[in-house]
């Protein structure tokens, strides 16, 4: 793994927040602390404490709500156990904090900020895509002087870097603009967009965020496989985002001088059903030749999604053409879902009814043969497979990926 810089001991965490935050910034303030779910590798048992530790005396509410985006709610001891929150601590330290999960599915908890106008989705997106697009948000906003992020950067699928004003949108937006620029991201496709700092996409999720009509401020971190941050970054979700984007470039790319026929590609446990897993092809993508195959292996995974899983059972995995070239068919599912199934099954082409995706998917995973002949990937059951058999074998063309989803792997 390239490590430019050593992570940062828990000593160092502290001594960053007690130097950089400062206190007196939210003096008397209602504060939301927005933070991602269980599907991103973060320190957060560390960094909430000493954010805890340094604001509590001085702010006036101090909550916190989880940035799911269409992900699953959590329950209260998951946030507890995702912030490192002892039960006896949450009745006596945090009784006042209050736990939210973001709801995207229910229109009374959202508020409208405004649209993004025709001519502004056309310029945006370099043509792509040209439509009035509502921008919503989570209603519990308005109940607070300042949101303040805390969350990771990772070379991301569909905006290019994860962070920032990215959990805003989509981390606790409304269906409309979180489909709308899925979909540019699918248009423009994964290998188009990963590990790139300016986007359309990013341009759409800034462009949205300065229309919240509250005060946003971030701490941004880039982290090692362990957790452990190489690097902290307080201001604007812009600033913040910024930096951390730059670092993330350094520490989270490897590459590679040619592409590899297979790839065996094993999800970590906090990727729990294919949706979150689905990082395992994107971020290895780049690097699977053409004709070959991506193996995610993930025998703990059961489900296509918790969330969308009939809609993607409906539909299956296809290339980006599949869809542009049935539009009439298609337009009317969510473009999120859509994206989704483009991101999973890569590049390709479709011509004349005929879809020739450019690398294999294979799932080695709990879900039937059934199911994976149905959603249009290949299936191989992984207690045919030895994770070690794998190893050691990059001068064959075969690589082996032990924890992957974060790290982007890319040709020189």
């Amino acid at each position: 793994m390239p490590a430019p810089i050593p992570p940062l001991s828990d000593f160092e965490v502290r001594e960053w927040f007690a130097h950089a935050v400062n206190a007196a910034d939210f003096a008397g303030q209602r504060v939301l602390v927005i933070v991602p779910d269980a599907t991103r590798t973060a320190p957060l048992p560390l960094l909430f404490d000493a954010l805890h530790k340094r604001l509590k005396p001085v702010v006036a509410q101090l909550d916190v709500m989880v940035a799911l985006g269409t992900h699953p709610p959590m329950s209260e001891a998951q946030i507890c156990k995702l912030l490192g929150i002892a039960p006896e601590e949450r009745q006596r330290l945090f009784f006042q904090t209050q736990f939210y999960n973001h709801e995207w599915d229910r229109p009374e908890r959202l508020t409208t900020l405004g649209t993004l106008t025709k001519s502004e989705t056309e310029e945006i997106s370099g043509g792509l895509l040209s439509m009035e697009v509502p921008v919503a948000i989570n209603s519990r906003i308005s109940n607070y002087d300042t949101l303040l992020v805390l969350g990771p950067v990772f070379p991301h699928e569909v905006v290019g870097f994860s962070g920032g004003n990215k959990y805003f949108f989509p981390g606790i937006a409304g269906p409309d603009i979180l489909n709308f620029f899925h979909w540019l991201g699918a248009l423009i496709t994964n290998v188009g967009i990963i590990g790139v700092k300016d986007t359309a996409v990013r341009r759409v999720v800034d462009r949205a965020a300065a229309m919240i009509p509250v005060e946003r401020k971030a701490i941004t971190f880039v982290v090692a496989p362990d957790a452990r941050p190489y690097g902290l970054f307080y201001g604007t979700p812009e600033a913040a985002w910024n930096q951390a984007a730059d670092l993330s470039a350094q520490v989270h790319m490897l590459r590679y001088p040619k592409p590899f026929q297979q790839v065996l590609s094993c999800a970590p446990p906090m990727y729990d059903d294919l949706w979150v897993a689905g990082k395992c092809m994107y971020k290895l993508e780049p690097v699977v030749a053409d004709g070959g195959e991506l193996i995610i292996y993930a025998p703990h995974v059961t489900e296509v999604s918790v969330t969308h899983g009939e809609l993607i059972e409906e539909i299956g995995y296809h290339v980006r053409d599949y869809f542009t070239k049935q539009w009439d068919r298609f337009q009317d599912y969510p473009w999120g879902v859509l994206a989704h199934s483009t991101h999973v099954r890569g590049g390709g082409t479709f011509e004349n009814g005929v879809e020739k995706p450019r690398v294999q998917v294979t799932l080695a995973t709990g879900i039937s043969p059934e199911t994976c002949a149905k959603i249009n990937l290949g299936y191989r059951d992984p207690k045919t497979i030895d994770i070690e058999s794998f190893a050691n074998r990059e001068a064959e063309g075969v690589l082996l990926v032990r924890k992957a989803g974060e790290y982007l792997y890319r040709l020189e």
